[in-house]
């Protein structure tokens, strides 16, 4: 490794943050009709996020600090860049236009709170959990 790097960092070395909420990779239309069906034993969480928006990664970061909600809900994670069909048919699923980033929570197979952007907010989410 040269000084350089050593000082500085390869550009090719990423740094890896350890995130607070257990997400699920949301990866196939099938774990939509998964997800759904859970959602009338405890709430769901979607987060889209684009990897290629600063604002994005800038609200996923805050919303990953401030949750705490890992024993009330189950947390699902959109690559909408890679799975750009599943948040299509989200927004068609569930009556929420597509937005990004964007967090939805469905409880007994419906959105009953969606926001996006600035308005994320991990403790707002807890006010639509009871």
């Amino acid at each position: 490794m040269s000084l350089f790097n050593s000082i500085f960092g390869s550009s090719e070395e990423k740094k890896e943050s350890v995130s607070k909420v257990n997400w699920i990779p949301l990866q196939s239309m099938g774990q939509l009709d998964e997800l759904t069906a859970l959602s009338n034993e405890k709430p769901v969480l979607i987060f889209k996020h684009s990897t290629r928006c600063s604002i994005s990664r800038f609200a996923l970061k805050q919303f990953e600090n401030e949750f705490d909600l890992h024993d009330v809900m189950n947390a699902y994670f959109l690559d909408l860049i890679t799975y750009r069909e599943i948040s299509n048919e989200i927004a068609a699923r569930f009556g929420v236009p597509h937005q990004s980033p964007q967090l939805i929570l469905i409880k007994g197979g419906k959105a009953i709170y969606d926001t996006s952007h600035d308005s994320i907010d991990a403790l707002v989410l807890k006010k639509y959990i009871a």
